[in-house]
């Protein structure tokens, strides 16, 4: 890759970066419906063109940092290790993100992560766009498990599992507790969860 390219790439996602934060911080700030689409892009000091160029919607606007873990799931099955089988590695996968205190896992109490959750359960639209990831998401994982019904199920149930986890997690966070409270829940909560799956 020539250095242009490189920095133009560069140039992009601090562009997309830009225009991802100040449409979070206004929607953190005024709610989703109570932000246009030309004050995020005066906001970032872009078009509302080039808005549109990195963001087809105004909920990928704020879904995008769900949309950066797509398809998570299936890689973490394609890139297992021999030994280990697909909810296996998908049980570890987790686990490390609750001690990372991933903010995708539900627990993590910073609170604007604990602010953005809020906006995307309480945002109608919002809801329904990030379901649209995790059903994409189901037919990813599904397609890394391997064909037919069995996949496509196996799939399903295992983010399911992993939705369910997050959002109480978030839950037990939003109603005051701290991710260092709730973390042995949490893990005690997934290794229950997945060994059912298993």
């Amino acid at each position: 890759m020539s250095e242009p390219t490189r920095l133009r790439d560069r140039k992009k996602e601090r562009t997309r970066d830009a225009i991802g934060d100040a449409a979070v911080a206004l929607f953190l700030e005024r709610g989703f419906d109570g932000v246009s689409v030309n004050e995020i892009a005066a906001a970032a000091e872009v078009s509302k063109p080039t808005l549109f160029r990195y963001f087809p919607s105004k909920e990928d606007l704020v879904l995008h940092r769900f949309a950066d873990h797509q398809g998570e799931a299936a890689r973490v099955v394609r890139d297992r290790a021999p030994d280990a089988g697909p909810v296996t590695a998908l049980h570890r996968h987790f686990r490390a993100g609750l001690d990372r205190f991933d903010p995708v896992t539900g627990l993590n109490d910073h609170p604007e992560v604990v602010a953005f959750h809020r906006l995307v359960f309480a945002t109608p639209s919002l809801a329904a766009r990030l379901t649209q990831y995790q059903l994409e998401d189901e037919e990813a994982l599904a397609d890394a498990l391997g064909d037919g019904i069995q996949a496509r199920l196996r799939a399903a149930q295992v983010l399911a599992v992993q939705r369910v986890l997050a959002r109480t997690n978030w839950q037990k966070i939003a109603d005051g507790r701290t991710a260092v409270d709730v973390h042995p829940e949490a893990v005690a909560d997934a290794d229950v969860a997945f060994e059912q799956l298993g």
